[in-house]
């Protein structure tokens, strides 16, 4: 994510590669689990099915009240997981979702104070585009690596591909109705990074307990890239 974390200006340098690590996010696997859970007891469960699935990265969703008790969860038990978190909507969630222990953000949109709010935080983060005019704000803004959402309903992958030449500077980690079936089409595009999938998690996995199916689906997806 080639964005620096200085929010005094309505630009922001791309000299600083704020990465995870030695590697961009978009770079680290396939597919991004998308995680809404409900109870905390799940969290740690989850996280370390999908580390034994062969997918170190969870994005765990403020969808629900024992989402932020979640990521404290995660942080604190399984550290070997790049911890992000997802659905963040507003500066407020920014600070409290850093406060838990995120290790990336991810937002659906971006506005210019959501982005600044990100930024100050000195994380790596995936703002949020689903029209043109909204990845070229990014541009302006520095941003070169995007959540392309909600990507099945914006276009899916005929849409990026559409993007490629116009704006070949962007990547993206599209988001929204993608299945295991579907997920090759994105990933076979040159500014397609990785996508991001709720297929790995289940709910009624989730429920059950079936930890062993979530390492399973895990390790399917690791097969994709």
């Amino acid at each position: 994510m080639r964005v620096s974390t200085s929010s005094t200006d309505d630009s922001v340098s791309t000299d600083d590669s704020v990465s995870t690590g030695s590697s961009s996010l978009l770079d680290r696997t396939p597919v991004i689990p998308v995680v809404v859970l409900h109870d905390v007891a799940h969290a740690v469960p989850v996280a370390e099915a999908l580390v034994e699935g062969g997918v170190p990265v969870i994005e765990l969703t403020l969808r629900t009240p024992a989402a932020l008790a979640c990521v404290e969860a995660i942080a604190a038990a399984v550290p070997e997981i790049l911890l992000g978190v997802g659905t963040v909507v507003a500066p407020a969630q920014v600070k409290d979702a850093l406060s838990a222990g995120a290790q990336f953000l991810v937002s659906p949109g971006t506005t210019e104070s959501l982005a600044a709010a990100m930024r100050e935080t000195g994380l790596p983060h995936l703002p949020g585009a689903a029209t043109v005019s909204e990845v070229l704000r990014l541009l302006e803004l520095g941003y070169e690596e995007l959540k392309f959402f909600p990507a099945e309903q914006s276009g899916g992958a005929p849409f990026l591909k559409s993007l490629g030449a116009p704006v070949p500077q962007a990547r993206f980690c599209p988001t929204g109705g993608i299945s295991a079936a579907t997920a090759a089409s994105y990933l076979a595009l040159p500014n397609v990074g990785c996508v991001g999938g709720s297929w790995l998690t289940p709910a009624d996995a989730v429920e059950s307990g079936d930890w062993a199916r979530i390492a399973t689906l895990a390790r399917e997806t690791t097969l994709l890239g």
